[in-house]
């Protein structure tokens, strides 16, 4: 089989907006996603993503199990699968990915064996005042043939790219609109049910 080290990653707009909004709203915990898409051919699609927990469920399997499972069968009928894993840490200059968010990436790789773990790097997230700079503020990590997860160098060949050119100045916007409020999790959705997990009306 080939393994996640062979493919390419490209992430819309909305999906890379929202996971970044989504660890802003919280920016004294760790928070995590999940990353829906399609494979095709040799590129990974990231679509869209799913906000999960802020809260001290991150680590738990239980409510882990019962999101990913409502979330595979929302997207199914739209033709989307989970096709990997979102992680922020809880402090800031934390870029490793750590044990907790390894142990969920192994579960999201068994929903999808190709599925890469972006991790948000809050160093190039600050940094980002140049609204022409198009690279991801994220790290990008994918399993090898020993079942570890490496970081893939920025300018390798396997490299996560954004789809559109110009989300970084979208993002910006949204951050000087303190946008990252209206951000709903699926923790925020088990408190309370009436809370839309799907962010329908984020972008509009």
């Amino acid at each position: 089989m080939t393994n996640s080290g062979d493919y390419t990653y490209v992430i819309h707009q909305n999906a890379y907006v929202k996971l970044v909004l989504h660890a802003l709203n919280h920016k004294t915990s760790a928070v995590n996603a999940v990353l829906l898409g399609r494979l095709s051919g040799e590129v990974i699609e990231i679509t869209d993503s799913v906000p999960l927990f802020h809260s001290s469920q991150i680590g738990l399997l239980p409510p882990l199990e019962i999101a990913l499972i409502t979330i595979e069968e929302y997207y199914s009928s739209q033709g989307l699968s989970i096709v990997g894993y979102f992680h922020a840490n809880e402090r800031f200059n934390d870029l490793e990915l750590g044990t907790v968010a390894k142990n969920i990436a192994d579960h999201v790789y068994r929903y999808f064996p190709q599925a890469p773990v972006l991790l948000l790097d809050n160093k190039k997230l600050g940094a980002l005042q140049n609204k022409k700079d198009a690279a991801p503020v994220m790290q990008l990590y994918t399993r090898d043939s020993s079942k570890s997860w490496k970081q893939v160098e920025s300018n390798g060949p396997n490299r996560l790219t954004i789809k559109e050119p110009s989300a970084n100045v979208v993002l910006l916007d949204f951050i000087s609109s303190e946008k990252w409020n209206e951000v709903v999790d699926f923790d925020d959705h088990l408190d309370d049910i009436s809370k839309d997990w799907l962010n329908s009306g984020l972008f509009k």
